[in-house]
């Protein structure tokens, strides 16, 4: 796969026009081809628009754009943000790579939040229109559309528990235990991974002050549960932060 996409790069052939093939696709079990057959893939291919570049601080919709494409990432990390009435900018979810973006304007085919990358990212475009006619052709495809928005409703509900609910600690813990087990099912490590997203982010987040963040980040490698080199985390003691994410210990 490496060698066929940099020999399409090396003719001329723009980044972001390259056309996305879902089989090839290292991401392609957790996006939306998970579990189609060979044909019902190829037919998903048909519809997928352009692959397209998405540079760090780049914006991928904004709020109130007009809704036309879901964005399957195919690399690289985004954050969803809203604006409250005074104007401050809210975060409400981390994407990475086998996620999908842009399911907030389903309803009302305008965007509800705007998507940044977080890094140099690559997204597939994917023209709803063309999508929900071959949802109604393809029930695994039907299925697992739904089963990928109530994921997001899921994840939508777990940030209000955190905001609502948990005291800063588990708040953290349970950042860290969410992130590990996201990068452990694309297939990377659990316990060793880089926070590609800012402390000032994490704590917009989480409803929590930057300065919490760094204390969090001290108390938690005082006690032993993590190793921090920059933005590269270890989690040390992934038993002991899901026992706290829950609430059933707790940190000194």
């Amino acid at each position: 796969m490496i060698r066929e996409f940099d020999s399409l790069v090396s003719t001329g052939t723009p980044l972001e026009v390259l056309k996305a093939k879902c089989a090839t696709c290292s991401m392609h079990q957790l996006c939306l081809p998970m579990g189609l057959d060979n044909d019902d893939m190829d037919r998903l291919d048909q519809i997928i628009g352009r692959r397209r570049k998405v540079t760090r601080g780049s914006t991928l919709f904004r709020i109130g754009d007009p809704f036309q494409n879901l964005y399957a990432i195919r690399l690289g990390h985004f954050k969803a943000y809203q604006v409250n009435r005074d104007g401050v900018e809210q975060i409400t979810g981390f994407q990475m790579a086998g996620e999908l973006l842009g399911m907030d304007a389903i309803s009302t085919d305008l965007h509800h939040c705007t998507a940044v990358a977080l890094e140099d990212s690559e997204v597939c475009e994917v023209p709803f229109g063309s999508l929900q006619q071959l949802l109604a052709d393809m029930p695994a495809l039907l299925r697992h559309f739904h089963r990928m928005m109530s994921q997001e409703i899921t994840r939508e509900q777990s940030v209000m528990l955190l905001l609502g609910n948990m005291q800063a600690t588990q708040r953290f813990a349970a950042f860290l235990v969410n992130l590990s087990s996201r990068y452990e099912a694309r297939g990377y490590s659990p316990h060793t991974f880089q926070l590609r997203m800012s402390r000032e982010e994490i704590g917009n987040y989480l409803g929590l002050t930057i300065e919490s963040i760094s204390r969090l980040l001290s108390k938690f490698k005082k006690e032993g549960l993590l190793r921090v080199s920059n933005r590269e985390i270890e989690l040390l003691d992934p038993v002991r932060l899901k026992a706290i994410t829950a609430g059933t210990h707790s940190c000194n």
